[in-house]
């Protein structure tokens, strides 16, 4: 453990921007704990508080910090956004882009506030854990979270009760699995939920992740952003209301990722994504064979100062549920041999 002696450089020069967030107290407070973040190989209270060899403070204190300082967490990230504006190479650029996107923060233990037992898309194992959803901005420059908020589990209760509160009727032969099989009862109460979404006493009952998207986009266009940047977002957040919502009502250019199982409508009927691509892939090799014009055509895309290279097909085609969209395929081989990663998955734009 390396002992300070004063604040580092680095918190020296940025830490005033924050200072009208905090009391003067808590302002100390907060310095130290950035400092430990930055410093400490040991990043819990004791560890960062026992760093400090020239001011013995009592670990107390940083802990009010954390869990009883009356500071205000929207205020602290308007701190944070107002110091990367005014950098340059953080400043939100015209080419930028904006992701949504959630990611699972694991605990080894169950005993947390709003804790729940979830999937780990990566391990295919459920695990406990925290679930952020984040607004995330990224340039050739930079990368960095814009917004954020913490998804919370359903309090079934509490569903219930508002649900009952605001007149909708529950099964009585539903009833039982509350004891028997309390998942589904759950998933019952949800689907309620989501049916009605829209009243605004049902609303307010439960916040599902696409809410708090919705949310953290709706909070980012309200600042008026001199650059109304493009929202790209995975399978999970492709999702048609969702998709609408970005175009009708906050008017934003979206990408959405579509499944290999999702339909497209072709002349003779509805045809699997995965299935035409594989056509698709079959009139590619033919027109090489025979020297006639390609399906995929190849494009060069600039990111982080490199150049990347893809063999794009794109054209509008109705996609069910969606309506009609801009569909691209794209590969990263010349031959179409490489298998689909994720950035090279079926996107669409809206028209």
């Amino acid at each position: 453990m390396i002992p300070l002696v004063e604040f580092p450089e680095l918190v020296q020069h940025y830490a005033p921007y924050f200072q009208q967030v905090f009391s003067p107290e808590a302002f100390v407070e907060f310095e130290r704990y950035i400092s430990g973040l930055i410093v400490s190989e040991n990043k819990t209270v004791d560890g960062i508080n026992r760093l400090f060899v020239n001011e013995s403070r009592n670990q107390s204190s940083l802990n009010r910090l954390l869990t009883q300082s009356p500071f205000s967490l929207a205020d602290l990230n308007q701190a944070r956004l107002a110091v990367l504006r005014d950098l340059p190479g953080t400043q939100i650029k015209r080419k930028g882009v904006l992701s949504v996107d959630d990611t699972l923060l694991a605990h080894s233990g169950e005993h947390f506030d709003q804790i729940a037992n979830l999937k780990d898309p990566d391990s295919g194992h459920y695990v406990w854990a925290h679930d952020l959803v984040t607004l995330h901005s990224s340039d050739d420059d930079t990368d960095y979270p814009m917004r954020f908020q913490l998804w919370k589990p359903t309090d079934v209760d509490a569903l219930e009760k508002g649900l009952r509160a605001a007149g909708f009727p529950l099964k009585e032969s539903k009833q039982t699995l509350k004891t028997t099989a309390p998942h589904k009862w759950r998933n019952y109460l949800q689907g309620i939920w989501r049916r009605h979404q829209a009243q605004p006493e049902v609303a307010t009952l439960y916040q599902s992740k696409l809410l708090i998207a919705e949310q953290l986009l709706q909070n980012w266009v309200q600042t008026k952003p001199a650059h109304p940047l493009p929202v790209t977002f995975d399978n999970w957040y492709t999702q048609p209301g969702f998709c609408q919502y970005l175009d009708e009502t906050l008017h934003l250019d979206s990408v959405g990722t579509l499944a290999s199982n999702d339909q497209v409508l072709r002349r003779n009927g509805l045809q699997r994504l995965d299935e035409f691509a594989e056509h698709l892939k079959a009139e590619h090799q033919a027109a090489v064979k025979h020297g006639k014009p390609l399906v995929f055509q190849p494009i060069t895309i600039h990111y982080k100062g490199e150049k990347e290279q893809y063999y794009s097909y794109c054209a509008p085609h109705r996609i069910e549920t969606f309506g009609r969209q801009r569909l691209v395929i794209n590969y990263r081989e010349a031959d179409l041999s490489d298998r689909w990663t994720r950035s090279a998955h079926p996107n669409f734009w809206k028209l």
